[in-house]
């Protein structure tokens, strides 16, 4: 096998103002906006061999060594610095389901396993082989804090540890205990080139680095008053783009355009409760559909999952005028191994009385105007160096307000267009389990191999009947595909 290139990374010693704001809202389990993801094989993973792929990701990953380490108080930013205690079988374990061990008890296993909160003094990532499933299948789950990375980021660091070949040559052996020890003492080298820090003076040079930036925003606003007097055609300008720069944010903030209210009359609860349904849809045909449609693969995904939603309520006899739902824009510009670069984009969708063909054509129009409004890094990336300065109560209390009006979460990702492996075994399907981050589910796609694999990730407090959902859910995607005449067996 060909020797593999090794990605850029995008591991910063401090955290962005995302990535900070990500960390302490987590503090709110309703909150908690990371992700997982449970991966079923073929066989039992070989774990001799894939401890020994970890070892070697640790080495290559500086974030999965690294512990945060808090700023002074919400004045700067969390670092990144390499955990001296640790200890990679804490962050990789393995264990059996029980008899007869079907796909239901993984869901709730992997539910239960994601519920677990993570230890905020060690690095933030979990990883568990899982033997005993029905058929002799063998599965994977993995946690990851999403301070240390994008979906799409995630995925390009599983390269580390998936092969193309089931008997792929291991990489080298890595030696972790002298690896740690390497890490922090070129850490202390770096830290050792300036005198050793006095809190004090930490203090006031953190103050002072505010009142800096403050004064200079003061500085520059009283410098451009004067030349307004000069130059009243200067003033109009400056204030129509500092309104387009508010209007552009709010405008990512807010589903709706004419500020219809919308959402779900059934939908209306919330917990810290999770459940995990999925589906599986061929890919081919999803592109083949679209194409008939006038549509893209994400514009089938989210036009299906509305369709399914309003199905449900149909149901149950419930009206519903509109449904908020939010998809991710990704600002991502490289193809660099974790980093964050994306900003979650709401919008209003209608839940009247339409073919699939004209929901769809709604529908993708409606996404196509949100996504040109983000603008930068996005909504998020603008607002979370604010939010990063007030207590968390408060943030959290206006993150739940906002994510209550929220019916349901979208994202689409992309893996390996080819089969691939995890020591030995072959990966037959990937279930995400995506951020619900206090809205009623969320609902992610991973194209691999031939297929869309969708993960179904509920709160059973809002939705109270998850497989209803999932089956109201995979009837509407065939009923869309049969729309661009394409026919789905099963």
């Amino acid at each position: 096998m060909a020797e593999r290139r090794e990605r850029e990374q995008r591991f910063d010693r401090k955290m962005s103002d995302a990535e900070a704001l990500m960390w302490n809202i987590e503090k709110d389990p309703w909150l908690n906006p990371s992700g997982a993801m449970v991966t079923i094989l073929d066989q039992p993973i070989d774990m001799a061999q894939f401890r020994h792929r970890m070892a070697y990701a640790v080495s290559r990953i500086s974030r999965l060594r690294d512990r945060v380490v808090a700023g002074l108080g919400r004045l700067s930013p969390p670092a990144w610095s390499t955990d001296p205690e640790f200890n990679l079988d804490y962050h990789l374990r393995h264990i059996s389901l029980p008899a007869p061990g079907t796909t239901r008890q993984l869901y709730d296993l992997a539910t239960k396993l994601y519920e677990d909160p993570y230890d905020r003094t060690r690095p933030l990532w979990s990883f568990v082989v899982i033997d005993g499933l029905e058929g002799g299948k063998g599965a994977l789950f993995t946690k990851l804090h999403h301070s240390i990375s994008d979906g799409i980021g995630a995925i390009r660091l599983s390269e580390l540890y998936m092969e193309a070949e089931r008997s792929a040559d291991l990489p080298p052996t890595i030696d972790l205990d002298q690896m740690i020890a390497e890490a922090i003492a070129a850490e202390s080298a770096e830290d050792d080139q300036s005198d050793p820090p006095d809190p004090i003076q930490s203090t006031v040079d953190t103050f002072g680095h505010l009142f800096r930036r403050q004064a200079g925003i003061a500085r520059r606003t009283i410098g451009e008053l004067a030349l307004w007097s000069a130059d009243p055609s200067r003033a109009r300008d400056v204030l129509e783009e500092a309104l387009e720069s508010v209007g552009s944010t709010v405008k990512q903030l807010n589903p709706s355009e004419d500020g219809t209210e919308g959402g779900s009359p059934l939908w209306t609860n919330r917990s810290r409760r999770r459940h995990l349904e999925s589906l599986r849809i061929p890919l081919d045909e999803v592109k083949a559909a679209g194409k008939a449609l006038g549509a893209s693969v994400n514009d089938m995904f989210v036009t299906g999952a509305v369709n399914g939603a309003l199905a449900y309520h149909a149901e149950r006899d419930t009206s519903v005028e509109a449904l908020n739902i939010s998809f991710v824009v990704s600002t991502r510009s490289d193809k660099a191994i974790g980093g964050n670069s994306f900003t979650p984009t709401p919008v209003q969708v209608p839940g009247g009385e339409m073919t699939p063909e004209e929901r769809l054509h709604e529908i993708r129009d409606r996404m196509a105007a949100r996504r040109s409004s983000v603008s930068g890094d996005g909504a998020l990336a603008g607002l979370a160096g604010l939010a990063n300065l007030l207590p968390t109560s408060v943030v959290t209390q206006v993150a739940r307000s906002q994510a209550a009006k929220m019916d349901f979460a979208t994202s689409n990702l992309r893996a390996a267009p080819f089969t691939t492996y995890i020591s030995g075994a072959e990966v037959l399907e990937t279930v995400t389990m995506g951020p619900v981050a206090g809205t009623a589910f969320n609902l992610t796609t991973i194209s691999y191999d031939g297929n869309l694999h969708l993960g179904i990730f509920i709160d059973p407090a809002a939705v109270d009947d998850p497989a209803g959902l999932a089956r109201c859910m995979e009837e509407a995607y065939h009923e869309l595909l049969a729309a661009g005449g394409v026919v789905v067996d099963g």
